[in-house]
Order: structure tokens, then sequence, then C-alpha cells
């Protein structure tokens, strides 16, 4: 018999439904969400919810009104949708078929919110069960879609549209796989294509957007689609619906990427639809549009087909870069705000960066400035979650959104300026030089505002054509730091900042008229009255001592004064911004910073902010991150600073870790942030680096807990970039405190060689995984160096892995380069045992090494390299003469180390050992090169 719900659980289920949704009664939503949760225990729980969903009317003995008993449909179909989604394993197949047969039902309901929430589930139910657990839900959907039948309301083939989107957007690699021999694909996308005819525009722009999660990505359905699919787009250009138009415009730069070929033909016809889509009134569509210029100037070899229509796009694009007038009614006539608090959601969400990757010099190598371009056009990407359609988002209140924040028509607009200024230099100049003459002193601000934005924009790809316009631009631009309009003064300091290279490398005289004015302007608009022209001025500022580097030497003392005065006034905010300007003057001036004059003023400041920021706040990170830069800077001078920060930042990885094993054994626990762990390890690691190895291994004997303990647990932390930052901390360890770290290596180790293992590392987080591998990679190489001979029960093993990093062909360059010195190093001590499995690496280690730029790192593995010959000479029969040119090519002249010298003395040795075994040496030279041999000669004794 089917299953039939209990009159007096379906009452009470439905009352907490409805309740769970109830924004008015808080208390009544509580008690709801609680009586819901216990309700997931029963087995049939998904049973009553389908029920529910799927009943347009309330059923008999249920009590509500029509406005209710919609609430209890979408509790209901939400329900659903989080069951499968968090306990699908544990859903009953009698209830799955229920769930099965209300969601093709719902689909076809005349409310909108409800078809949303049946697409949901159904989307949900295919990631979770795959297309073969439900087979019939393409052909069904497809099927009410295409309504051959003629039988299909219209609110059935927008609900199948809808949903048909969103299994394409949630489940593509499903549906580009082989599944029983067929690609679904193959399939789907033919009928997506004739579907985007249907009269319906909902139909239409679902189809496309449906059809646009492919376009790119390569597939065969694709390539077997792509004429018919041009064809559609050319026809559905001119639709007269905007949502049609913009994934029409999606479309064409997508396939930029995939299929420039099939576009290069139509250049002409599309520069014309994309700059008519571009002046469109619906701000969404003529973001769309303007994106082409952004995919084809980024585009290697399409670029150059826009050269003939320069003329007609660039007016589009300066027009476009003027506030709309509603920007200028929410942005002209600004007051001061320099002293009222940000609202919370006014603050960026702070996020760790990535530890960066150790190169084979043991370098970082990435620089501090996060945005060369100092957030110009920065697309902000929303933080939140994405919210399913028919979901409320709790926090919206309902304020107009700031155009500064929002990736506009402007921001694009200028973006493609930018591209254009570099792709095509000089004619871009030429044709915005009567613009800028017209607008820069214009009496009204928008205009004013665009053309300061548009010189920026063309700064990097028309420096040379602006250059000699400069002298007069610059104290200009200078003077417009004092307009009254605050988003006059905000886009002047970017401005300012996008030339600042060319005035900080001006001869002495010039700079001082120059480059001084322009570096105090900015300074000194870090203090202006309105808080959005000082976070313009930060980081502008940023932008200038990234591009000034060591010429800011001589001004550091004021630098650091202003920005002491910045502690004091910065609301939260733009703190932010001000831990980017110190940690990259940091970075560029380096010791310079331990100066008592410098840091006695930074030191106390950044001290007192680090005291008001608790372990749970998210401005910890960038504040951690500046430290770090800070205390590298300062080398030893910063260990007066460096205990209780030390031990803090211990003390963070101990609680989160701890955090992270309460969620594991209790769903109801939050998992902690990682982003804490990051930056605490990568603090740990600039102060190990920074101060001298006894007061080092100090602040390590000192931690509470086992700091080695902790370093194991982060080493095998399921997130990538806490794992990448805890091997760079284990290297610099194995550097400067191996003798507090050698007592662990026994179980350190083990877990360090697991993660060399290539097979370990997912499709999808390949490249997160290989900067991991690679942090690994170095780590061992500085631990063989010192743990010496104690290496070698690990020797085969590490043999292994370094082996497969080299020779597999998917893996970047640094990380073989780190693998190869990581093999080389551990032959320093090993050789005996490395020496009868040379002839498997020798070739790839050379080639590999042949790159690397000479340092200390380089030497020693190359020492090591050529003990591990002396063990075995025969086996480099095949690969000697490349030995050889190695040696003659090895140059590291500015190494003052005994490394040097100990390196000259092993090559010298094997070539005297290879002269004794060879019996025609000087035939066997003579097939060198003849300035390689020339070079051996010069440095060695033949």
């Amino acid at each position: 018999m089917a299953w039939q719900p209990n009159p007096e659980s379906l009452q009470q289920l439905a009352a907490c439904l409805k309740d769970s949704l109830s924004g008015f009664d808080k208390n009544a939503q509580k008690q709801a969400d609680q009586m819901l949760q216990q309700a997931k225990n029963s087995p049939d729980v998904n049973n009553y919810l389908a029920y529910l969903f799927s009943s347009t009317q309330a059923p008999d003995g249920l009590q509500f009104s029509e406005q209710d008993y919609h609430l209890v449909r979408s509790a209901a179909g939400i329900m659903l949708k989080n069951n499968a989604r968090s306990d699908w394993k544990s859903i009953p197949d009698s209830s799955l078929q229920l769930i099965k047969l209300a969601i093709p039902m719902c689909l076809q309901d005349k409310n909108s919110q409800i078809r949303s929430f049946a697409g949901n589930i159904a989307t949900e139910v295919i990631r979770r069960g795959g297309l073969l657990g439900w087979p019939e839900l393409l052909p069904q959907l497809l099927d009410m879609i295409s309504n051959a039948s003629s039988q299909v309301s219209n609110e059935a083939q927008e609900g199948a549209m809808s949903a048909m989107a969103k299994i394409c957007e949630d489940n593509f690699r499903m549906l580009m796989k082989e599944v029983n021999g067929q690609r679904p694909l193959n399939y789907v996308l033919p009928q997506l294509i004739a579907a985007t005819k249907s009269p319906l525009p909902k139909v239409r722009a679902g189809a496309l957007t449906a059809i646009n999660v492919f376009t790119p990505r390569e597939s065969q359905a694709m390539l077997n689609s792509i004429d018919d699919l041009l064809q559609h787009l050319f026809v559905l250009a001119s639709d007269e619906n905007t949502d049609v138009r913009r994934q029409v415009c999606r479309a064409f730069v997508q396939l930029v990427e995939t299929r420039p070929d099939k576009l290069l033909p139509h250049t002409e016809g599309l520069v014309d639809y994309i700059l008519m889509q571009q002046k469109s009134d619906d701000e969404d569509l003529a973001c769309e549009a303007a994106e082409f210029w952004l995919a084809v100037g980024e585009h290697e070899n399409l670029w150059t087909s826009l050269k003939p229509y320069l003329n007609k796009i660039i007016p589009v694009l300066l027009e476009c870069m003027v506030y709309s007038g509603e920007d200028i009614a929410l942005l002209g006539g600004q007051s001061d705000d320099e002293d009222e608090e940000d609202r919370e959601e006014d603050i960026r969400p702070a996020f760790a960066k990535k530890s960066q990757a150790r190169a084979a010099n043991g370098e970082v190598s990435a620089s501090a400035d996060p945005n060369e371009n100092g957030n110009a056009y920065e697309k902000l990407a929303s933080m939140d979650d994405d919210l399913e359609e028919g979901e409320v988002d709790e926090d919206d209140d309902g304020f107009d959104e700031n155009p500064d924040e929002k990736w506009t028509i402007r921001k694009c607009s200028a973006a493609a300026l930018d591209v254009f200024a570099r792709d095509f230099k000089d004619p871009v100049f030429e044709a915005i030089f009567p613009y800028l003459s017209q607008n820069l002193k214009h009496d009204e601000w928008p205009y004013r505002e665009a053309a300061v934005l548009a010189l920026g924009a063309v700064a990097d790809g028309c420096m040379h054509v602006v250059k000699p316009h400069l002298p007069e631009l610059v104290p200009y631009l200078i003077s417009l730091l004092e307009d009254q309009e605050p988003v006059i003064r905000q886009i002047t300091c970017w401005t300012l900042g996008r030339y600042s290279s060319w005035a900080a490398n001006l001869d002495d005289q010039q700079r001082d008229q120059f480059f001084v004015p322009t570096m105090d302007g900015i300074l000194r608009k870090m203090l202006d009255k309105n808080k959005k022209v000082q976070e313009a001025a930060a980081s502008a500022f940023a932008n200038l001592e990234d591009k000034a580097g060591k010429i800011l030497e001589p001004y550091s003392g004021p630098i650091i004064s202003q920005y002491v005065r910045c502690f004091e006034k910065y609301k939260d905010r733009n703190i932010y911004i001000l831990y980017d300007c110190i940690q990259t003057l940091a970075e560029h001036i380096g010791p310079v910073l331990a100066r008592p004059d410098l840091s006695g003023q930074l030191m106390p400041a950044l001290i007192h902010r680090y005291h008001k920021v608790s372990d749970q706040s998210r401005e910890l990170f960038p504040l951690l991150e500046c430290l770090s830069y800070v205390a590298m800077a300062m080398n030893d001078a910063f260990a007066q600073y460096a205990e209780p920060i030390f031990q803090r930042c211990v003390n963070i990885i101990h609680v989160n870790l701890e955090q992270t094993l309460a969620a594991a054994s209790n769903p109801a626990v939050d998992q902690p942030d990682k982003d804490f762990l990051v930056t605490s390890l990568d603090l740990l690691s600039a102060i190990i680096q920074a101060l001298d190895d006894d007061k080092a291994a100090a602040l390590v004997r000192q931690s509470q807990q086992s700091f080695f303990e902790l370093l194991s647990f982060c080493m095998e932390d399921p997130a990538d970039e806490v794992r990448q930052s805890a091997y760079a901390l284990l290297g610099d360890c194995g550097r400067y405190v191996y003798p507090l770290l050698q007592q662990y290596l026994p179980t350190i180790f083990p877990i360090l060689l697991k993660q060399l293992d290539l097979d370990n590392i997912l499709d999808e987080e390949i490249d997160s995984g290989f900067g991991v591998v690679n942090n690994a990679c170095w780590s061992a190489g500085e631990i063989a160096m010192q743990h010496k001979t104690g290496m070698a029960p690990w020797v085969p093993e590490l043999l292994q892995r370094c082996s497969e990093i080299m020779v597999n062909p998917r893996v970047p360059k640094a990380l073989t380069e780190n693998a190869a010195m990581a093999l080389g190093r551990l032959g320093l001590h090993n050789s005996e045992m490395l020496g009868p499995a040379l002839s498997n690496f020798a070739e790839d280690w050379l080639n590999i090494m042949l790159d690397v730029d000479p340092t200390e790192e380089k030497a020693t593995a190359f020492k090591g390299f050529a003990m591990i010959v002396g063990r075995n000479p025969q086996a480099m029969e095949k690969d000697l003469l490349k030995f050889f040119t190695s040696i003659a090519r090895y140059r590291d002249m500015s190494l003052s180390s005994p490394i040097k010298q100990e390196l000259h003395d092993v090559f010298q040795n094997i070539i005297a050992s290879y002269k004794q075994m060879i019996p025609q040496f000087n035939d066997f030279l003579g097939q060198m090169e003849a300035k390689d041999r020339r070079a051996l000669e010069a440095h060695y004794s033949l």
C-alpha cells in the first residue's frame, strides 16, 4: 500500500516549518529549528517533506492561510535540499522515490519560488546520486523544455529550464564524462541550443546560461555543435530580452578563449554589436559586453584584430568611464567622515595570503604588494556563500551598494583601456589626448574624474608617449589632491601612484621637483578628512613604494611618522591597507627599518594595535603578515619584541588545532578558520629566520606547548595552505634550530615523505598541492644538510620520490628544481647509498640544474652530486659530456663562502679521476663546445 502521512505528525511538522521561516517571532523560529533538527531522526521525515512540498493546497486537516502555507512548502523544499546535501546516505530508497515524484510536479507549480526550490533539490540529488541514480530526469526535463506535445504550460517549461541550468552548473563534470559508453553532454547540448528558439524569454536565457557553463570548457559536444551554436547566437544577438543578450555577450567573451578561430571572421560585426550593448541602460548587460574587450585584449593572438576599430571603441570606453547619474547623486559632495566608525559590513573580509612557495634558493618567490594596480578596477568578489534563488539574505539591509565597491561598466571600461594601452601603446594615447585636453580641467567633477581615471589607466602601456607631458601633468595632478570633491582626490591618488615610477627614476634635481612633491602629496592624503580618500592614498602609496624601492630610504623618517599618525586616526577598514604600506616599505628598505629612530616609532604603534586585536579577529591575518615582513627587515633587532608575539602564535595554533579536533568529533561545533594557522605559522617562520640562531632556539624551547608536536599536526592538516606554511616552517627549523628539531625527526620525517607522493594530490587541487610538495622538498634538502648520515633510513624513499617528481611532465619547474636540489644535498653525507642509482637520475638532474641560479644552495647540491659521481664514476658513461659541460658553465663568482672553494676542489678531483680512467681524454674533451672547453681549461688543471 502507498505511503500515507499521519495527520497529527503532518500538522506538527507543518507548524514547525512555518515558524522556521517566521522572521517576526525569533523565539518561535528558534524552537521550530530545534524541533526540525529532532525530526531529522525520524526515518520517514523526507516522505512528509516531499508530501507537503508537492501539495499545492493545504492537505485536509491543516488550517493555514495561503501565505502561511506557501511558507510551509518553501521550508519543506529548503529542508529537502539540505537533507539531500548532508544526509544523503541515510535517506531510504522509498523516500527517494517520493522525492523524485515530487520534483517534476513542483517544477510545474504556478509559484516561481517553488519551481526554483524544486530545481535546487533536483541538482542536489544528481550531485549526490549521479546521473545513473535518476536516469529519467534529463530526458523528462528536456521533454518539458521542448514542449513537443504543445501541452506543457509556460510555468513548467520555465521550471524545467531553470532546473536544467542548475544541473549543468553544479554537475558539469558529470555531464562531460563518459557514462556507459556515452557522454551525456553530446545528447544534452544540441537540445539546449534548440531551446534558444523557445518563444519564452526565460527559457531562451536559461538555455544560454546552461550552454555558457560549457563554452569555456573544451568538449567533444562543443566541438560538434560550435557552428550551430554560433548561428543561433547571431540570431539571438538582436533578442528584445536583456537577459538573453547578456548571455549572448557572455558566450562571445568565453569563446574568445576556447574558439578564437570561429570569432575572427566576424570581428567587424562583433565590434559593432558589443559597442551597442555596452551603451545599454542595463548595467549588467553593459558590463558583460565590456568584458569582451578585456578578453580579446588579453588574448595573445586575437588582440591585433581590433587595431582597425580602435577609433570606434575608445570613445565608447571613455564615455562609459564617466559616473552614471545615479552614482553622481550618491557620490557628489561627500562629507568629511574621518571620525565616523566603520560599519562591520564596510570592512572587507580579510583572508590569509597563501604562504609563498620556497624557491630553489630558499628565497620566497613573491612580493608583498598584492595588487600592482592599486585596486583600480579590482573585481571585488562577493565573499558570501552564494544564495540559491528563492533564499533570503538576512544581512541585506537594503542600502544602495556603494558604486566604489562593485564591478561597474566604469571600472570595466577603464580596465579595457588599460589592456588596450598595453597592447597598442602610442595610438591609444593619441586617441585619448583630445579627450584629456578637453576634460582634465572640466568644470563638472564627473568629467574631471573620468579624465584623471583615463590618464591613470594608460600609465602602464603608454608611459613612453605620456612621458614628455608629465612635467606639466604631474604638478596639475598634485593640485587636484586639494579638489573640493573627495572623489577627485581619490582618483588622483591612484593616478599619481601609477606614474610614480617615472618620478622615482628621474635624476636627483628633477626628483626633488617631481617625485618628492608626489610622495608628499599622497602621504598627506593618507590623513585626508574623507575615509575613501585615505584608503585610495594608502593604496597608491603602497604602489609608489613598490615602484620606488630603495629610493625611499632617505625619506623613511617622515613616512614612518605619518604611518604612526595613521594608526592613531584610522578606523578599522583602512588599517588593513596601512598594514600593506608598512610591509611593502619593510620589503624594500629592509635593514634600514632596524634603525632605532625608525623602529622606535613604528614598533610601539604596531604593538599597541597588536594588543588591541583579539585572537578571534580576522584583522589578525594582515597584522601577523605585516609583522612577518617587519621581522624579516629588522633581523635580530626584532628580538626585543619577539617573545610575546612568538608565544601568542604558538598558542593560536594550539587552540585552532584543539577546535579542529572538537569539530571532528562533534558536528554541532564549527570548524575553526584555518587562516589563523597559516598566518601564525608564517610569522613563526619569519621570526626564526630574523633572529640569531641562539635567540630563535630559546623561543622554540620556551614554547608552552610542544612546538614540534604542533608542527607535525599542521604538516598533516587537510588544508593545502596550512601544510604549505608548515613545511616552510619545518625547513626554517632545519636550517636555524636543527639541534632542537633533531630528536623529533623520527616522527616528523616519515610525514614529510608521505607528502612527497604525487599520487596523494587530487586532480582538482593540483596547483595548490604542488605548492605543498615544493615546500616539503625544500625542507627535506635543508634537513639533509644538517642530519647528515642520520638520513640513512629515509634515503631509498627520498630518492624514489625526488626522482618521480623530476621526471613528471605535469610538475612545475620550481618543484623539479627543489627535488633535484634536495637529492644533490642528500648526496653530501649519503653518497655511498645513492651511488648505485646514479645512472637512473643523472641525466634529468643535470638538465634541471642547468637553469638554476647560482646560490649557496646550488653549490651544496652540486657538491653532493659530484660526491655521488665519485662513488660510481662508471654510471656517468652516457651523461659524462653533459656533466663536464655543467662544470664548465658553473659560475657563482659572487659566492665568497668556503663552499665555493670546496666545490672547485671536488670538481677538480672528479676531472682528475676521469682523466686517469679515459685513455683518450683530450679526444673526449674535444667533443665539448669550444667555449665550454676554454672555460674548463681556464678554471681547472686538465
